[in-house]
């Protein structure tokens, strides 16, 4: 019998560039990498942000997989939710996102901005207020 795991479910972002994409989300929202596939010029990458994880891979068409670069606009969003979202927000802004609506108190109960990165994914990144 196999041992339990607790369910999960990770986005896979397609995106154009990447190994650009790869270093991005390290410097932009401290992602670590803990499994990445290579091969000329793809990468496939599981990522982690404090424990929350991502998947990337580079676009491919043949696979019906397309990055928002693609397709011109994203068909999701993101939701990160941290404890500091006005750090990670500047920070993902530093490292090159565009600012989409910035970190402020919601009126329905979240410090919440929004940012679009360098490959078209919006990222909500906020926090419940107490």
């Amino acid at each position: 019998m196999s041992e339990y795991r607790k369910t999960s479910l990770a986005p896979m972002l397609s995106v154009r560039h990447g190994k650009q994409a790869l270093e991005f989300y390290k410097e932009a929202l401290a992602a670590q990498v803990l499994e990445c596939l290579e091969s000329n010029d793809s990468v496939v990458a599981r990522l982690s942000i404090q424990g929350a994880e991502f998947w990337i891979a580079d676009e491919s068409p043949d696979h019906k997989n397309f990055s928002p670069e693609t397709l011109g606009g994203a068909t999701t969003r993101l939701v990160l939710t941290v404890s500091d979202p006005d750090a990670f927000f500047d920070r993902a802004i530093a490292a090159g996102a565009k600012p989409v609506e910035p970190v402020q108190d919601q009126n329905y109960g979240w410090r919440l901005g929004r940012v679009m990165d360098p490959y078209g994914h919006h990222w909500e990144i906020g926090r419940p207020l107490r």
